[in-house]
């Protein structure tokens, strides 16, 4: 007989146990969370503010810098206090709701990626009719449609997981509450978990990233196709080229760690793939969008010249 115990706390065993770099890692970590906050908060700041950003594409650039923000808050904080304290506790529902909101704003902004890919995909290739097309009303929905599936698609995983028993060790090896990890302590039967997290997060992830590839396909195909000038092609490509770079630096470890088949050794690789997307990601998505376009750094020169 298996022993089960009610679980009222879990053991977060970070990134390394090596007690001398922790006070490195720290200011490391702090380090990137406030340059996070504060490159995307400006871009945040930016796009409601400027009149002349206010369109579709800038929409959905102020919702993925607000994601950014809210994505690293989920699990910075908590790693931080770890870094400081010994006994690196979190009680069974501050795990359950830190996997329910990551899971939310990860599938939000994988599905995000593949809005803003067809928003690029209609303005290069129906321009004429971008204006009817991306209305404010249909990216409104969009955005809505988005939030509401990232939430239920993580208040699925979150209910399904809280309601695993737990034995034996309650050490989980990552720096945050995530399914796979969980799952790795659970007794019981855990296909009906598993198969979840291979099917639904991978429908999503698999088909946010096929739509994204999609658009972009018929992005390039239209300008070669269509476009004579080579400056004009160069300034097309150009437009969507830091898109396209926030894309695969997201969707890369993500197909990685959810879709590719569980092996013993994948533990040990998931949290340095997961810093990836949820920590690297989210902070050098302002340097791309900031150093590649030109609109946003005039924009930001304004306020700049404004506040001086």
């Amino acid at each position: 007989m298996l022993n089960q115990t009610l679980v009222t706390e879990f053991l977060l065993l970070g990134v390394t146990d090596i007690q001398e770099l922790w006070p490195f890692l720290f200011v490391v970590f702090l380090a990137i969370y406030f340059a996070n906050v504060a490159g995307n908060g400006a871009i945040l700041m930016i796009v409601t503010s400027d009149p002349r950003l206010h369109s579709p594409m800038y929409f959905f650039l102020g919702n993925l810098s607000c994601l950014d923000i809210c994505y690293s808050t989920v699990t910075l904080p908590k790693m931080l206090e770890n870094f400081l304290s010994t006994h690196k506790a979190i009680s069974f529902l501050g795990c359950i709701s830190q996997l329910h909101f990551f899971h939310f704003l990860g599938s939000t902004e994988s599905m995000l990626l593949a809005v803003m890919a067809f928003d690029r995909f209609v303005a290069i290739c129906k321009p004429l009719h971008y204006a009817v097309i991306m209305n404010h009303q249909l990216c409104t929905q969009m955005a809505i449609t988005i939030w509401t599936t990232g939430f239920f698609h993580a208040l699925l995983h979150s209910i399904m997981t809280s309601r695993l028993n737990f034995c034996g060790s309650h050490h989980i090896h990552h720096f945050f509450c995530d399914v796979k990890p969980l799952l790795a302590l659970a007794c019981g039967n855990i296909e009906l978990n598993q198969w979840l997290l291979n099917t639904v997060t991978g429908m999503i992830a698999m088909g946010s990233f096929f739509l994204t590839l999609l658009s972009y396909f018929y992005i390039i195909t239209h300008l070669f196709c269509k476009t004579h000038s080579c400056s004009m092609l160069h300034k097309a490509l150009s437009t969507c080229a830091s898109h396209f770079m926030v894309v695969i630096l997201f969707f890369a470890p993500v197909v990685f760690t959810y879709v590719h088949p569980a092996s013993g050794s994948s533990m040990d690789q998931d949290w340095v793939i997961a810093i990836m997307y949820s920590v690297v990601t989210p902070l050098i998505n302002p340097l791309i969008y900031t150093l590649r376009n030109k609109d946003v750094k005039r924009a930001l020169s304004r306020v700049i010249r404004r506040r001086v």
